[in-house]
């Protein structure tokens, strides 16, 4: 018996809400749900829930439960839902995330195992028996979820899980008949969507209804539209459904399946939905018959986009035009059986007839031609259009038989010879387009060509841009031709294996290729053209070359550097203009840049620059000595247009004029032009004081002087002091030295003490030790 008095109660209870669908997980129990709610049917028998499961909120809520849609425009009047959360968060407005969890809450190992998934949590279930009088049943549902997002490529990549699960009650094994229509793919998020911008393409976009935003009656970010759950059932055997949602991987972002009241009923199957989206629409001119037969009818009503056909009373109906077709089947026990399909047309794909000309060396009419070249014209480059095939006769196209086996090359058996492309759209329709073929003969003749090796190795090989081979021959074609290079004639009629750009020749010093000129896209001509690699001078690099100013106007020569100069011809520029000299060396004594060109026999050119750069000899500027310390120095600056190194006596040469560590006495700096013009001496003096001297009489050290003074730099004065300052020599000129003794004795072994004055002004004291 119906349980009718909470149905009302939930009803008038509801009267004051008219914007959302309201829920009630109270006041119908699970068999109430399935047996009085989805199925209402006495057709449909033995109804019994045998499991329940769903999640526990403090026994205020449930994760299941009854709708209605309350006057909204919410699909279904009335009906069950499942979701993967709170009911209560199932009811609009969609403006805030539902995303519940319950303790304990587990998945379900039957969902993952037929679905190929793992890992689910938060499962409602919903298990019941029944049996059907009639060999097929279906019921209709829509699946709404918070995972889609607009525009966001999580949607690509998340779903939750649900699948309605049904088999024999003898049988253990399940199948899913929770699949998109026409298909085995379940329904999820992640199946069915629209294009998801920087995500991923469209998925079955026709059964997806809309993104939602907040106001509409369903708490979630988006929904499927009606989808329709069918299988073919045994009568009178009983079936085990088990209807499951879950969460995959957590419980975030909760998903629900709504399955419309009184839908679950006896069907009948009246094939698969012919739609433009999955290109199984019908043509133009084509037919469909839809067919409803039963053993058991006793009557058939037809529906079209649910206006009854009253003629329309037998078990087939002829579908000419497009629409949503209904039947309804009265059985012989009073059982009705529904059964529903749409069926779309397409159009027929808009095609062009064209010509395709190709060129016919031999002028006889007959030639290759590669009919898919017609191809874009023929379809005006639309890509949802295929060119099937090409055909002698349009009968042939027609009837999609005997299609040319190769289009690419196809030898035309008369002149202006019509052959036939068959194109299809996406839904199989289909149009003919004629392509006539003509030839064409003009005679191009090409002069050779010589091209230099001007690379960097004399191989013969070397890369060119094609558009210097056409601007040869450029005044022979046709204005606006085009042209295109090819390495044999065959690749040139066919049009395959095109030469790169630029293009470097792959036999040694001579190549012979062919040219293919098109005029408005037609071919005009195909002719060769033979390649010729010379030899270009071989040059040195471009250099700089000095010259020393301080010997103009004395010339220099400069050369091309080529090897057998003999053979060439050349040209001179000075800083861009031209110098009347054809000689493979010139005399020159001014600064600029040189260019030379050599030319060979055969026409082919180098160039090499030389820069004449000015130097000279240096020209001291300063000499800085710092002496009469433990490490003297010199450093020595020069002026000049020159580049200089410097050397101290007998050293090595250095790039500055600092020199350290030097020992007191006279020494000699040379600095050198590093580009050959010259070297100055300048003579530097470091004054220094020995720490000691022997006058043993054996001819070393036997006098202490100061060393480095110079006739230039005299000492002034000279003073000898004993350690009690006592003096014991003076003299003028140091330059004989103190030879250790005073007033005629000789000194013994001590320290004593200098004081010296240097005529530039410079005064030095300090000590020293004689030994004995």
């Amino acid at each position: 018996m119906k349980n009718l008095f909470p149905l009302l109660i939930f009803l008038i209870g509801s009267g004051m809400y008219g914007q959302f669908i309201q829920v009630d997980s109270q006041s119908f129990t699970a068999q109430e749900l399935i047996e009085d709610i989805l199925i209402e049917s006495d057709c449909i028998s033995d109804v019994v829930v045998t499991n329940v499961v769903g999640g526990d909120f403090q026994g205020v809520d449930q994760s299941y439960g009854y709708f209605d849609a309350s006057g909204t425009d919410f699909p279904f009047e009335n009906g069950l839902v499942l979701s993967t959360g709170r009911l209560q968060n199932v009811d609009g407005p969609n403006t805030t995330l539902s995303d519940d969890d319950a303790q304990g809450w587990a998945g379900d190992r039957d969902l993952e195992d037929i679905l190929d998934e793992s890992n689910t949590t938060n499962a409602t279930i919903i298990e019941f028996d029944f049996t059907s009088v009639a060999s097929e049943i279906s019921f209709r549902y829509l699946f709404a979820s918070e995972e889609y997002q607009e525009n966001d490529a999580n949607t690509c990549r998340f779903s939750d899980l649900f699948g309605f699960l049904i088999r024999r009650g003898d049988e253990q094994q399940y199948k899913n008949i929770a699949l998109v229509p026409d298909t085995q793919t379940p329904v999820k998020v992640t199946t069915v969507h629209p294009e998801i911008p920087g995500g991923c393409a469209a998925e079955n976009e026709f059964y997806f209804e809309s993104f939602n935003g907040a106001d509409v009656p369903i708490n979630f970010n988006g929904q499927t539209k009606i989808l329709t759950a069918t299988t073919e059932v045994i009568p009178n055997i009983s079936y085990h459904v088990k209807l499951v949602i879950a969460d995959e991987q957590n419980f975030r972002f909760d998903s629900a399946v709504f399955l419309e009241g009184g839908s679950f009923k006896l069907a009948t199957d009246l094939g698969e939905n012919r739609l433009l989206s999955t290109a199984s629409a019908l043509c133009p001119n084509e037919t469909q018959l839809l067919d409803a037969t039963n053993s058991q009818a006793t009557s058939y009503a037809w529906f079209k986009n649910d206006e009854l056909l009253l003629s329309e009373t037998d078990p087939t109906l002829l579908v000419e035009d497009p629409g949503t077709f209904r039947v309804v089947v009265t059985l012989g026990n009073g059982c009705t059986s529904f059964g529903e399909v749409t069926i779309e047309y397409g159009e027929l794909p808009e095609t062009f007839d064209t010509v395709l000309q190709q060129c016919d060396p031999d002028d006889n009419g007959r030639t290759s031609f590669n009919l898919l070249q017609a191809n874009d014209i023929i379809t005006n480059n639309d890509n949802e259009l295929l060119v099937v095939a090409y055909y002698t006769t349009q009968a042939f196209a027609i009837a999609n038989t005997n299609e040319i086996p190769d289009p690419r090359s196809f030898q035309n058996s008369a002149e202006n010879q019509i052959v036939y492309a068959r194109v299809e759209n996406r839904s199989g329709c289909f149009s003919i387009a004629a392509v006539e073929l003509t030839t064409a003969f003009n005679t191009l003749i090409i002069d050779d060509i010589t091209i230099c090796d001007t690379d960097e190795i004399d191989d013969g090989f070397t890369e060119t841009p094609l558009i210097n081979f056409t601007s040869t021959f450029q005044s022979l074609l046709p204005s606006g031709a085009t042209v295109n290079y090819y390495r044999s004639s065959g690749d040139a009629l066919f049009e395959v294996n095109g030469l790169s750009d630029p293009f470097t020749n792959e036999v040694r010093n001579r190549q012979t290729l062919y040219v293919r000129v098109e005029n408005s896209g037609d071919c005009y001509a195909i002719a060769p053209l033979d390649l010729f690699i010379a030899s270009a001078p071989l040059l040195p690099e471009d250099t700089s070359v000095a010259y020393c100013i301080n010997e103009a106007p004395i010339p220099i020569m400069i050369e091309s550097g080529v090897q057998n100069p003999e053979l060439y011809n050349y040209a001179w520029t000075y800083n861009g203009s031209s110098i009347p000299n054809e000689t493979n060396a010139i005399a020159v004594n001014e600064t600029g840049s040189y260019e030379v060109t050599v030319t060979s026999s055969s026409g082919c050119s180098r160039s090499r620059t030389i820069t004449i750069t000015a130097s000279e000899l240096p020209e001291v500027t300063a000499v800085v000595v710092n002496d009469g310390i433990n490490n003297n120095s010199i450093n020595v600056t020069v002026s000049g247009g020159g580049a200089y190194e410097f050397l101290l006596d007998n050293g090595s040469y250095q790039e500055n004029g600092l020199f350290t560590n030097v020992t007191p006495g006279t020494h000699r700096v040379y600095i050198r032009d590093i580009n050959g013009c010259g070297t100055i001496v300048e003579e530097v003096s470091v004054i220094g004081f020995p720490k000691y001297f022997t006058p043993n009489g054996d001819g070393y050290h036997d006098f202490w002087r100061v060393e480095g003074v110079t006739r230039d730099n005299p000492t002034e004065s000279f003073m000898i002091f004993d350690r009690f300052g006592k003096l014991l020599y003076t003299a003028k000129d140091m330059r004989s030295g103190w030879n250790g003794k005073y007033q005629g004795a000789t000194l013994p072994t001590n320290g004593y003490w200098y004081k010296v004055k240097l005529s530039d002004g410079r005064t030095f004291t300090g000590g020293f030790t004689l030994i004995r």
